[in-house]
């Protein structure tokens, strides 16, 4: 009787093993779905889409694009947070996710550790960009113009906690100076005020700037990586025009539940990593001025310490300012 227990045992406790291989194996069985937290049509919207097709290529099966857009893509990533941890609901958000533990004093869920973090996908560039007949043409007479003028400038954003907001805070911080912010309800709007000349200076990704700017319907001043934007050859880098401090990027990551099983996490960065190198995201991501992230960023691990890094760069800026979003 003993023995038979023990063979019994021994053959459970190896069936048990072989399990959870198993299980890995059969991910993903069905369709994932990807939650953006922002309304369709917008520059995070279409970067998903275009990563979801590619990812869904990979994995073998559909990765169907979602928008639960809201509160600054709080509502989003709320409901990922709280989502079943089994990898078939991912959270496709940007920069906010640097801001949103200290720009939301008061949330239902853990923006940092309520996440399993899958890779980082692009880093978008912002352009600082002012009204056609703005008083300046290079970066230095408009950082002079604004350290003169200060809140006789007005500065126009889509929002708190919009990364028209974030880079207008660094480049004031930069200067040394404080202009009039003007809040709008989203970016079009905003280029709408700048493009008529009630509106002096706002931030944006190159994905909306980049067309206004080759029609000379908008002045140009930087952008704001270190290297020039492919997109955009003749516009120097802010560190060119002086301010090596002015540097933002509108990154944009993949998430899941915390609790979700590793070997689900690594199959997501996987086919991430897939994603990342196909020939017509590669091209699509050229054409609105990005490119995809090297695949070394493409890991749970890497994205991971540029997220917390990233929210240690933006908390003092955000105290600094006193603007919550609550």
């Amino acid at each position: 009787m003993r023995q038979f227990l023990r063979r019994s045992l021994a053959a459970c406790a190896a069936l048990a093993c072989l399990a959870l291989p198993a299980t890995a194996q059969q991910f993903p069985s069905r369709t994932i779905t990807v939650i953006v937290p922002f309304a369709a049509g917008g520059p995070t919207d279409t970067v998903a889409r275009l990563t979801a097709e590619a990812m869904g290529r990979d994995l073998g099966q559909t990765v169907v694009v979602e928008n639960a857009g809201g509160a600054g893509g709080t509502i989003g990533a709320q409901r990922v947070a709280q989502a079943r941890p089994d990898g078939y609901t991912l959270l496709l958000h940007h920069i906010g996710m640097s801001t949103a533990p200290t720009l939301y004093r008061r949330l239902a869920y853990d923006p940092v550790g309520g996440f399993e973090t899958i890779g980082l996908i692009t880093e978008v560039p912002m352009t600082l960009v002012a009204k056609k007949d703005f008083p300046a043409t290079t970066l230095q007479e408009a950082v002079a113009l604004i350290r003169r003028e200060r809140d006789r400038l007005n500065y126009a954003n889509a929002g708190i906690g919009a990364a028209s907001h974030l880079c207008g805070l660094l480049l004031m911080k930069a200067v040394d100076a404080q202009m009039t912010t003007v809040p709008f309800r989203g970016t079009g709007p905003a280029m709408q005020e700048l493009l008529s000349g009630r509106i002096d200076l706002m931030c944006d990704q190159t994905t909306n700037t980049t067309e206004q700017i080759n029609s000379g319907a908008i002045r140009v001043f930087a952008v704001t990586t270190p290297q020039r934007v492919e997109a955009l050859p003749n516009v120097p880098t802010s560190a060119e025009g002086g301010l090596a401090d002015f540097q933002v990027t509108v990154w944009h990551g993949l998430y899941v539940p915390k609790g979700t099983p590793a070997e689900v996490t690594q199959r997501l960065s996987r086919a991430l990593q897939v994603a990342l190198r196909d020939p017509r995201l590669v091209q699509r991501f050229a054409e609105l001025g990005t490119a995809p992230v090297p695949q070394a960023q493409a890991t749970p691990e890497a994205h991971r310490s540029f997220w917390q890094a990233d929210i240690a760069k933006w908390r003092p800026i955000i105290q600094a300012a006193g603007q919550y979003a609550d």
